[in-house]
């Protein structure tokens, strides 16, 4: 044996105690690659939830169809995006035409908080769920009726929206011919003393929801060619090509890509949406007539019954309508001109007036009529069938296909289910007001 060398004595306690330190390292290991594991379980998990598993859920669900949460929130975010679109033209505009005096800023200062308040979830929200259920009751109707959008027709939509036209230059609509309005009579004109000149007001429309149809604001305005009558040349307008289209289009997924979280398809699927909310309207108002049986009345709003019984005394006794109206009526719109409510039928101005005017002969006085608002004496001054103005005609329509969708909505069971208050995308947001 070398001298020095020594030989390492093993004892039973050396042993055990490297045998318990292998242990507790492999159950270190053992512990952290579970550990390990069940992390990344969470997260597959969370991504698989939130990618796969959430965008799948239904918010609504109308008869046999589901409105999806992705659908919802890729609806929500276009609604955003347009919001913001509108408020930021505006601005725009304001500084172009050099809106920095106090009434603009007023404005835009009013117009910023309605846009907020249009974009707060819960608003947002509830107008996206509605829309969308609106669709889903239109696309079913489609579907059943053999109403189809072509591949064909949605890429022209599509080029519209840019401005393109590669066949031709977009067809004006024929606008309707209006027809002209009777004369008064002379029993009519003696309602009105000499001095007196009747206005015939409008009345009272209801704005229509707006349509789904965006505005582009990246493609150029398509101009026509050809020579101009004028001896100073003038430059060739620039054509606006295939080229540019995919340009412009190309730039403007990119745009909604990169900053409001939606792609071509999510875009087409707006396009469609408008497309066969288009075509089912057409189809449900189609027997909505362009005339309509209407009746021309004045009216006194009073506050109470004992009130309009005093009026109605006075005008018995032969004191001027006109003058009562603007001394006494509470109805601050139609006062300022002598009472007159201008021409209306069905649906236009409360049931309760409806009822006694379209009973009334022309000249004839109304007992005191209780209405939403106070109460009325009335007086009728025409009735005839009249064209309905474009407004009016809007209107009409537009109120037949809600009672429509609500017939609907009774028809085909619809729930809306309440997950979607917590999945309202909150993007893109609302640039900072400036002063």
């Amino acid at each position: 044996m070398a001298k020095g060398s020594q030989t390492q004595i093993v004892t039973k306690k050396h042993l055990a105690r490297v045998e318990r330190e292998r242990r507790q390292i492999r159950l270190i290991m053992i512990s952290s690659i579970a550990i390990i594991f069940i992390v990344i379980g969470v997260l597959s998990y969370g991504f698989i939830q939130k990618r796969l598993i959430e965008p799948q859920q239904p918010v609504a669900r109308v008869g046999d169809d589901t409105v999806t949460t992705r659908e919802f929130q890729t609806y929500a975010r276009y609604n955003r995006f347009q919001l913001i679109q509108q408020y930021s033209q505006y601005v725009s505009f304001a500084q172009m035409f050099g809106g920095g005096d106090t009434n603009t800023q007023s404005y835009l200062t009013q117009y910023w908080a309605q846009v907020n308040y249009q974009l707060d979830p819960d608003t947002l929200g509830q107008t996206v769920i509605d829309e969308l259920v609106n669709f889903s009751l239109i696309r079913q109707y489609a579907d059943e009726n053999g109403i189809n959008i072509s591949k064909e027709r949605l890429e022209q939509v599509v080029q519209e929206f840019f401005s393109y036209y590669p066949d031709a230059t977009p067809t004006v609509e024929p606008t309707r011919e209006i027809l002209p309005t009777s004369t008064l009579s002379a029993e009519q004109l003696a309602f009105f003393p000499p001095t007196a000149t009747p206005v015939i007001t409008e009345t009272t429309e209801i704005t229509p929801t707006a349509e789904l149809t965006p505005t582009a604001t990246l493609a150029p305005t398509a101009t026509a060619s050809g020579p101009t009558a004028t001896s100073v040349p003038s430059p060739t307008p620039t054509e606006y090509t295939q080229v540019d289209f995919e340009t412009n289009y190309n730039s403007y997924i990119d745009y909604l890509e990169n900053n409001v979280g939606l792609d071509a398809y999510d875009l087409q699927w707006v396009f469609e949406m408008q497309l066969y909310y288009e075509e089912v309207f057409d189809l449900i108002t189609a027997d909505v007539a362009e005339e309509m049986d209407q009746v021309w009345a004045r009216n006194i709003r009073v506050a109470d019954e004992a009130a309009a019984h005093d009026v109605l005394t006075r005008l018995e006794n032969g004191e001027d309508f006109a003058t009562l109206a603007l001394e006494l009526s509470q109805d601050t719109t139609s006062a300022a001109n002598g009472g007159d409510m201008g021409w209306f039928g069905i649906g236009i101005v409360d049931s309760e007036i409806e009822k006694v005017a379209f009973n009334l002969g022309v000249g004839q006085l109304s007992d005191p009529i209780l209405t939403a608002t106070g109460w009325e004496i009335i007086q009728v001054l025409g009735r005839e069938v009249r064209q309905l103005n474009d407004s009016e005609l809007d209107q009409a329509r537009n109120s037949k296909f809600q009672i429509w969708l609500d017939e609907q909505r009774n028809v085909r069971e619809v729930q809306i289910f309440d997950i979607w208050t917590d999945r309202v995308p909150t993007v893109p947001t609302l640039p900072p007001l400036t002063q």
